[in-house]
């Protein structure tokens, strides 16, 4: 494919996709409490590696809010000495980015091995929930840099709380060490992103060139300028602090190399896998959610889409990036803006390059209080109230779980919370096999009313127990079919079942035809009744019990 065929499409909307990655690279960056130029890096690279071998047309990647939790835990995790306690970002930094690099390997490997399905193995009740849980971990993250509480801002939930601190007592220390003029320029941002969500501003062609998050940026370096010297100034700790090259060989020295030791450590191995797992299902999903949106309908290869964020992670850990993954939010602003190809990804990669390489000045004029009211704009979007109110009316098979992955991710950490969420899912999941191996019909043999167990079309070892009860509650004196003349896969454990129960039947004067395994025939009246009553008094007891 000629990758400048539609220049004059793919060249303004690269131009609009890197004036909101920008501000997104550093405000997840700071969310993810790693260096700022990390997440610059991953949006170069989430825009040229992942762009270039991608096959999705109008796929944008770099750093997400979804994996800003895993990184700022991991870092810590990583970084913190076993024995004294303390946390050393130069350890902690270098092997987190051994553990990016072991993703994208993983990554890689899972499209290879065709496992670009494997989103579809996660309940969406769970993965909503990993993302509401995300947002609003990304939001209490968030809230002491809107409040100019830059200095050791963790608001951590879950990752090492210091012995003695609570969420209120790190509360109560932001509330004592506020900065007005951080609040200004937060409270600033927050109209300019809360009026471009409305309606009538979306309508106005040039607010689809002209976003949100970047009239809210240059509203803050525009404060940071002019209000030098006057008493109302940030100081240099509230913002942006990109290093500045003078240059080739600095350029090239701010990026980090990984612990090749790391290689060696199982934690770093766990991480790795974290990463490459939410990683590959953050871009999955983004992929189906981007595809619908093509106006041409294309479909991205999902196998391709794992090589190349697995091939973009394992060069960003390389140099210092933090992982990158496909992003609804870019996507969306490339097809909104006319992109046409994947030549608007890749471009807007050589963009952001260009940017620090030649005006991190520029950057560093940007509050950090505008990059947490973006993120905390974010993470509303994530966990909005209207999420909750629809998972509540979808029933509790779908609330129950999208509810435990919630809290459990906001109370715990993100592993044992999916973990949590996806154990309610598999609870209603064989809950709903047990009760649904079979179909039960009425009909009529001789006169007299028959049992008729038709078996599905796959009966697995999961259907064990509810065979095995329904078959025990089938009242002596009657006539049984069981049918499995449809079923396409039984598991052997099931046909045991169905063989002994051939044995119990002759003592319980059951008459018996299997078809499609065996068949053996008999006879009975009203055994349909009989047995119905006979599973409701079962019921009845599991329920008291």
């Amino acid at each position: 494919m000629d990758l400048f065929k539609n220049l004059k499409s793919d060249l303004p909307a690269s131009l609009v996709v890197f004036l909101v990655a920008v501000p997104l690279c550093l405000g997840i960056a700071l969310a993810s409490e790693a260096p700022m130029f990390s997440g610059i890096i991953a949006g170069i690279m989430g825009g040229i590696i992942v762009g270039a071998i991608s096959g999705s047309q109008l796929g944008v990647s770099g750093p997400a809010a979804g994996l800003a939790v895993i990184v700022a835990g991991a870092i810590k995790d990583l970084g913190t000495n076993p024995e004294t306690g303390e946390f050393d970002m130069e350890v902690g930094f270098p092997l987190f980015l051994s553990a990016v690099v072991i993703g994208g390997v993983l990554q890689i490997a899972l499209g290879f091995i065709k496992a670009g399905v494997i989103g579809y193995f996660f309940p969406n009740s769970v993965i909503k929930g990993m993302l509401a849980g995300i947002g609003l971990i990304i939001i209490r993250k968030e809230i002491p840099h809107a409040f100019g509480y830059d200095k050791d801002a963790k608001f951590d939930v879950g990752y090492h709380q210091e012995v003695g601190e609570t969420p209120i007592s790190e509360f109560q220390m932001m509330l004592d060490n506020i900065t007005p003029s951080a609040i200004i320029i937060a409270a600033i941002s927050f109209i300019v992103l809360i009026l471009w969500e409305q309606g009538f501003m979306k309508k106005m062609s040039w607010t689809k060139l002209v976003q949100g998050p970047l009239v809210a940026v240059v509203a803050g370096i525009a404060y940071t300028i002019f209000t030098r010297e006057t008493g109302l100034e940030l100081a240099k700790e509230h913002l942006v602090d990109l290093p500045k090259a003078t240059n080739f060989s600095e350029f090239t020295g701010q990026f980090t190399l990984p612990d090749f030791g790391g290689f060696a450590l199982p934690k770093v191995w766990l991480t790795g896998g974290i990463i490459a797992l939410v990683a590959s299902l953050e871009t999955l999903l983004c992929v189906e959610a981007t595809d619908k949106l093509d106006p041409q309908k294309r479909i991205t290869p999902t196998n391709r889409e794992l090589i190349a964020q697995g091939t973009g992670n394992l060069f960003s850990g390389l140099v210092g990036g933090l992982p990158v993954t496909q992003v609804i939010v870019r996507s969306s602003t490339n097809i909104q803006s006319g992109g046409k190809t994947k030549a608007s990804a890749i471009m807007h990669g050589i963009l952001i390059l260009l940017s620090v390489s030649l005006f991190p000045a520029v950057l560093n004029l940007i509050p950090l209080a505008v990059l947490a009211a973006i993120l905390i704009v974010v993470g509303y979007k994530l966990a909005k109230p209207f999420l909750f109110k629809q998972m509540w009316q979808k029933g509790h098979r779908e609330f129950v779980p999208f509810i435990v992955t919630v809290l459990g991710l906001f109370f715990t950490d993100m592993l044992l919370g999916i973990g949590m969420g996806m154990a309610v899912a598999l609870f209603y999941i064989l809950k709903n096999n047990y009760h649904t191996p079979y179909y039960i019909h009425e009909e009529n043999w001789k006169g007299s009313e028959i049992i008729r167990i038709e078996l599905a079309q796959e009966v697995s070892f999961l259907n064990k127990a509810g065979i095995q009860q329904s078959l025990d509650h089938i009242p002596h004196d009657c006539r049984v079919i069981i049918d499995a003349t449809n079923t396409l896969a039984i598991h052997p454990d099931v046909i045991d079942i169905i063989e002994d129960f051939k044995v119990t039947a002759k003592n319980r004067n059951i008459e018996l035809v299997v078809k499609g395994l065996d068949s053996t025939p008999s006879k009975g009246k009203n055994a349909l009744s009989r047995f119905k009553k006979a599973m409701n008094r079962g019921n009845k007891k599991r329920t008291s019990g």
